[in-house]
């Protein structure tokens, strides 16, 4: 199923690599933030492994 929705939570500790994994969606100030206007389905895969990788299970997406 294509990825529609994509967001961090509150638990996010800023480890980096959600940024290092996929910086085209992600980008990390004072915690991990999602790029705006950007077309989720051109990195599905790397989206899946930031989730799947995360130490804090704070991205989410759908």
């Amino acid at each position: 199923m294509a990825i529609k929705k994509v967001w961090v939570t509150d638990d996010c500790i800023a480890c980096g690599l959600s940024e290092s994994t996929c910086p085209e969606v992600f980008e990390v100030h004072n915690k991990a933030q999602v790029k705006e206007n950007v077309d989720f389905s051109a990195y599905e895969d790397k989206i899946r492994e930031a989730a799947k990788n995360c130490p804090v299970q704070a991205i989410k997406y759908e």
